[in-house]
């Protein structure tokens, strides 16, 4: 069973910076794109940055600048680093990943599909 767990969220204040952490674990044999999306209050779902396995990024327009997504492919790991925070970065982020992974029989020895985490909340005051 693959999981993803993001962690690093929390309160801070307008300027300040947090380090958002998703670690992947299970039966995994290789990990593809990783993203971080976020979602916040009367907003819709938005896709905040994403990195291919060979390591190109990509970013929201709002972002570019501030937040710096990479990965550690041994920890089996994506993080968003995220500095000058703004009251409009508040939201829940959440990681997603494309993963392939051991199967459960032998009629789908492998999985391929695309797992999200539960999310990490992150509040900027003003």
């Amino acid at each position: 069973q693959v999981q993803l767990v993001e962690s690093g969220g929390g309160l801070v204040e307008s300027g300040g910076s947090l380090k958002l952490t998703c670690a992947a674990s299970g039966s995994i044999l290789s990990i593809g794109d990783m993203a971080w999306h976020r979602h916040g209050p009367g907003k819709r779902r938005e896709l905040v940055a994403s990195i291919t396995s060979s390591g190109d990024t990509e970013y929201e327009e709002s972002v570019k600048g501030r937040f710096t997504i990479s990965r550690d492919d041994a920890k089996s790991t994506v993080y968003l680093q995220m500095t000058s925070l703004i009251p409009d970065d508040a939201a829940i982020y959440t990681c997603s990943a494309q993963i392939r992974s051991i199967g459960s029989s032998i009629f789908y020895p492998y999985i391929s599909r695309e797992y999200e985490g539960q999310g990490t909340q992150v509040t900027v005051s003003s």
